[in-house]
């Protein structure tokens, strides 16, 4: 069958090069090391150095660090959203896999009749987010991003999705911090400044829950038409986790594009960080339509927002655009932003983050190795440097 032009970029991206042997022999030296042209060893999952060995017209190495390790965030988002799409997406020539759960999808339809559609199209975005960054990298010299070997997780075993897929996230355990929700209605505290939030759904952050079915028993008790409370309850959980991963997104792009250098690099983060400000408003939206409940199995509360304890411009449910806040200074007036976007450190606090949601749960240590590897080179990127 003829591979589509989307296939073949994939492909291309996760080839090895002719001369991988003779790369993982000198990367087997554990060194980080090189000339002006080459930087950080260890770095990719198929033993290739962190960058190839530069042409006169590449990027600057802070640059190279910096679309690297995006690539490498799109890639984990890929795989997450991959697995959403199997269970509770579209599943087309555009994002194939899986063949759909049908319970599932309708406990999601309760947050947005059209859950389906944008899991499908949040899943797509992120595949060309990888695809044209490792392209574009390939393009100047440096080598892509292949996160291949760390593919170790098993996935849902409910049906609809792919049982013998391997995974690089795990949306069984999640522990989801939904202080996102509370910090984008704040309007006297911004992250910035050091400012904390109190949670939406206190009980995400201190246990571990599954965003999808693991299994044929998470759909007990649930028919095609109306899902039992602890399937809602795993619905809502992923409502909630879309808007944590799209709201880091967000802030990453713009904390990243402080550092770079090339004006072509910039407008590429220019150009994808705003897509993932789209997709954050409309999660924020859907997960405000979550019923309260409380999932008999495990005793997870999903409050009413709007209700006491909660209610007030910070639980508000339909307050989806970012409130005025501080923004540099406190002697400004208040101003709608992005938060946060210090770019210090913004590569290592996503990594950070992604680990404490659970996502990596079961992940070896050398995955965790590279990854912190690719956010300490892209921290270290400095603008003109």
């Amino acid at each position: 069958m003829q591979q589509s032009p989307k296939e073949k970029i994939m492909k291309h991206n996760v080839q090895q090069p002719k001369d991988a042997t003779s790369r993982r022999s000198f990367l087997g030296k554990g060194l980080a090391v090189g000339g002006a042209g080459t930087i950080g060893a260890g770095l990719l999952a198929n033993g290739l150095p962190a960058f190839a060995e530069q042409r006169s017209d590449a990027l600057t190495k802070g640059d190279v660090a910096i679309l690297r390790f995006l690539a490498a965030a799109e890639i984990l988002e890929t795989d997450l959203w991959q697995q959403y799409n199997e269970l509770g997406g579209i599943q087309d020539s555009e994002v194939p896999g899986g063949s759909g759960n049908k319970p599932y999808t309708t406990a999601l339809k309760t947050l947005d009749m059209d859950m389906d559609q944008y899991i499908h199209d949040n899943t797509e975005d992120e595949i060309s987010h990888f695809t044209f960054i490792n392209a574009y990298l390939v393009s100047k010299g440096a080598d892509p991003v292949n996160l291949d070997r760390f593919r170790i997780l098993r996935g849902s075993q409910a049906t609809g999705a792919q049982k013998d897929k391997r995974r690089l996230t795990n949306l069984m355990q999640l522990t989801v911090d939904t202080s996102w929700w509370t910090r984008y209605r704040s309007r006297t505290k911004n992250p910035d400044f050091g400012d904390t939030f109190p949670q939406a759904v206190p009980g995400l952050s201190k246990g571990q829950f599954p965003a999808i079915p693991r299994n044929d028993n998470d759909l007990s008790g649930s028919t095609n038409t109306k899902p039992s409370a602890h399937l809602q309850a795993i619905a809502n959980t992923a409502g909630f986790h879309f808007g944590f991963i799209e709201q880091g997104g967000t802030s990453l792009y713009p904390s990243l594009a402080q550092r770079v250098t090339n004006a072509e690099v910039l407008r590429i983060l220019l150009s994808i960080g705003p897509t993932e400000t789209q997709h954050f408003q409309t999660w924020q939206d859907k997960a405000g339509n979550a019923p309260a409940l409380t999932d008999p199995t495990n005793g997870l509360v999903f409050p009413d927002l709007n209700a006491p304890p909660f209610g007030g411009e910070d639980f508000q449910t339909n307050l989806i655009m970012p409130e005025p806040t501080i923004f540099l200074s406190r002697k400004f007036p208040v101003c709608s932003i992005i938060r946060p976007t210090q770019t210090e450190g913004a590569a290592m606090a996503t990594v950070k983050a992604f680990t404490a949601d659970g996502l990596f749960i079961g992940q070896s240590p050398q995955f965790f190795a590279v990854l912190q590897d690719l956010a300490k080179q892209a921290d270290e990127a400095r603008r003109g440097s």
